[in-house]
């Protein structure tokens, strides 16, 4: 009795001891995890947030460079200094009009004429009631500055409108020397709602720390830092930013120091990844504030998560081989000296089955983590095929975008010598042409900064018309420069399919250049993309009148490796039968050499547009 009381003693205690050293190793564990996991997620925010602002500010410089160049021609228009030189009815209510059909192209705020004594002879808004034609600025800094200066801008609160907008001010020189002052103003707000629907948080300040643009309409005139009461009673009587009580911002720094300094707090929103970057041409600050408590929160939860079940797999094991150490123990003790022999045999198999668990369980974990990075490699190797399209995509980019860029040279040479000439009608046709081919430049650059996000991983409806688009956009530039004629079925207007966007581009890209590296050197080169119904299924073609496949090509076509091209590596068309089979859809091949070959995409359809 003595003795089996002490081995349950004894047991309880080699219990006690093991849970609390499972129980120690599993949290330090799990907080060694989740430190390591909010470290790589807030890496993975600063690469994302550096993107981010420089995308804002590219978008933010472009429309600061159309106004400045608006006012720089206006400064030099010959009908301006006819205006200012004879200030009669005629001419100014001829300057009103031109004023106001210009200020419609180039989307600005307003645009108005001063005279050299701060007078406002004509003005984009002359039918309104906030008209500024009559009314004197000669007190404004903007007036002042651009006299003497030549030139200024100046970003203050309107005191007819009460908008804030920035004012690019430039002097007109006349014969007889300063004529007076051409003045635009621009208002951000499209592009702080563009900031605003981003999700993240996107501020200017000036060099004194105020803010002037921002995605937040209520931090408008807050301070980054407290400003000093006599500056702050200085600024108030400039009347620049009205009545601002340029109080100081809701951010509070140091909320998270083992992440960095750069991680700060904003009142009610929780942590953000903070980032500053100049805005060139300006001596102005952009500030982007990227949510972090999710990602963060996320990234921690994942690692905790994966060390939790590993560690308490291991745990379980531990447990299990503990079991069956004081199970074997116990009988040891209770069999007679007879049974020898059989607790040996016992002990023996005990050992084995131990180890074929501990090597059963590391194999279980080994092919997780297989699986893990398999996926992960899956998703790698199609963005990294994206980029590679991508890549060959923009190849051809710098000859697209150079004619337009051309074009526009020549369209503005052009409308200067109309403006010399006094005639304002080809010179504004001129300019709407350039805004024409802006646009065309603009939408190809949109194109391309779609096709090279990563995509996620959702699937639903998708219109078939702007994934053809898209696609073609991309490739056109290439099958122009080849002399290949691409021509789509327009059938697919108003169809949708369910797939993800971006992926299905992937597809239609790949799908594409394929065809048009296949018809290098062909004439009369010819890809046709059609559409056929199939019942629940959509059937989206890809055919070309090029050489074709051998048969034991078309075999083999979606193994890895398998190429035609020189350089190849034989994986396009694996992903993209990959992305296809993703949507519940199929990817298959017709060829016959000497025919042409043809693709087709199979897609599950989706609800169409009523």
């Amino acid at each position: 009795m003595r003795g089996a009381e002490k081995r349950r003693r004894r047991r309880r205690f080699e219990w006690l001891v093991c849970a609390g050293l499972s129980l120690a190793s599993l949290a330090l564990a799990v907080w060694l995890a989740g430190n390591y996991g909010l470290r790589q997620a807030a890496d993975a925010l600063r690469v994302q947030a550096a993107g981010s602002a420089t995308l804002d500010i590219a978008v933010l410089r472009s429309e600061l460079e159309k106004q400045r160049t608006l006012s720089f021609v206006l400064s030099r228009d010959p009908d301006v200094l006819a205006t200012l030189g004879t200030p009669d009815t005629a001419h100014i209510a001829a300057m009103n009009t031109k004023l106001e059909t210009l200020n419609a192209g180039a989307r600005s705020a307003v645009i108005y004429l001063i005279d050299r004594t701060g007078l406002t002879l004509a003005s984009s808004n002359w039918r309104g009631q906030d008209s500024f034609v009559g009314s004197n600025y000669a007190f404004r800094p903007y007036f002042t500055e651009a006299v003497a200066k030549g030139e200024t801008e100046h970003f203050a609160l309107g005191t007819v409108s009460q908008k804030p907008g920035l004012y690019i001010a430039r002097r007109i020189d006349g014969p007889a020397g300063i004529a007076g002052v051409i003045v635009v103003k621009v208002e951000f707000f499209s592009v702080e709602a563009d900031w605003h629907r981003s999700g993240a948080v996107v501020y200017v300040t000036d060099p004194r720390g105020i803010v002037l643009l921002t995605s937040l309409p209520e931090w408008r005139f807050m301070a980054q830092t407290p400003i000093a009461p006599e500056d702050a009673a200085r600024i108030r009587a400039s009347l620049q930013f009205g009545d601002a009580p340029l109080t100081v911002l809701p951010i509070r720094r140091g909320q998270a120091e083992t992440l960095g300094s750069d991680f700060v707090s904003l009142h009610g929103s929780g942590l953000h990844l903070a980032s500053e970057s100049a805005v060139p041409s300006t001596a102005w600050q952009l500030h982007l504030l990227e949510p972090a408590a999710r990602a963060l929160a996320a990234g921690a939860a994942t690692w905790r998560s994966t060390t939790f079940a590993v560690v308490g797999a291991i745990i379980v094991v531990i447990g299990i081989l503990l079991y069956r150490r004081q199970r074997a123990i116990a009988r040891t003790a209770e069999l007679t000296e007879q049974q020898i022999e059989l607790e040996h045999r016992v002990e023996a198999r005990t050992l084995d089955l131990s180890q074929s668990n501990a090597l059963l369980s590391a194999e279980i974990d080994e092919r997780r983590k297989v699986e893990a990075k398999l996926q992960s490699a899956r998703d790698e190797l199609t963005q990294a095929n994206r980029l590679a399209l991508l890549g060959q995509i923009t190849a051809g980019l710098a000859h697209e975008v150079n004619q337009p860029v051309a074009a526009i040279r020549s369209f503005a040479d052009n409308a200067a010598v109309f403006l010399e000439r006094s005639e304002p009608a080809p010179a504004r046709q001129n300019l709407a042409t350039i805004a024409g081919l802006t646009e065309k430049i603009a939408d190809i650059i949109a194109q391309l900064r779609r096709f090279a996000r990563k995509a996620t991983g959702e699937v639903g409806p998708v219109a078939l018309r702007d994934v053809l688009d898209g696609a073609l956009l991309l490739v056109g530039i290439r099958a122009r420069r080849q002399g290949a004629e691409i021509s789509a079925d327009p059938a697919a207007d108003g169809l949708t399919v369910t797939a993800n966007r971006v992926r299905l581009e992937q597809v239609l890209v790949n799908l594409l250049q394929n065809a048009l590296e296949a018809l290098e050197g062909q004439p009369d080169q010819a890809i046709h993309i059609g559409i056929e119904n199939a019942g629940p299924l959509l059937r989206l073609t890809v055919g070309d009148n090029g050489p074709g496949l051998a048969p034991e090509v078309t075999a083999h076509l979606f193994t890895p490796f398998t190429t035609t091209k020189p350089g190849g590596l034989g994986l396009g068309l694996v992903i993209s039968k990959d992305i296809v089979e993703e949507f519940g859809g199929r990817l298959e091949v017709e060829s016959h050499p000497g025919e042409g070959c043809r693709f087709i995409v199979a897609l599950k359809r989706a609800e169409e547009k009523g």
